[in-house]
């Protein structure tokens, strides 16, 4: 289980991104962020930002009703 979940449903490219890098910036080193988006470009986009910010995408998976599902482990 993820230690903070952002719930960034119903936002469009780019704030699902943006918030998910304000919520890691105020969480510790090595905790994790749950984060959920409906907007198809996250499939692309919140692996290339863990990857550009050293962040760790531990899994990505779709949930009900077209809602995908994020866990990223903040860099240390």
């Amino acid at each position: 289980m993820a230690e903070k979940l952002l719930d960034t449903t119903g936002l469009g490219y780019p704030f699902p991104v943006l918030k998910a890098a304000k919520t890691l910036r105020e969480m510790a080193p090595g905790q994790t962020l749950e984060l959920l988006s409906n907007d198809p470009a996250s499939l692309e986009n919140v692996p290339a930002f863990c990857q550009s910010a050293g962040h760790q995408l531990l899994d990505s998976s779709r949930i009900d009703g077209g809602v995908f599902r994020f866990i990223i482990k903040r860099a240390q």
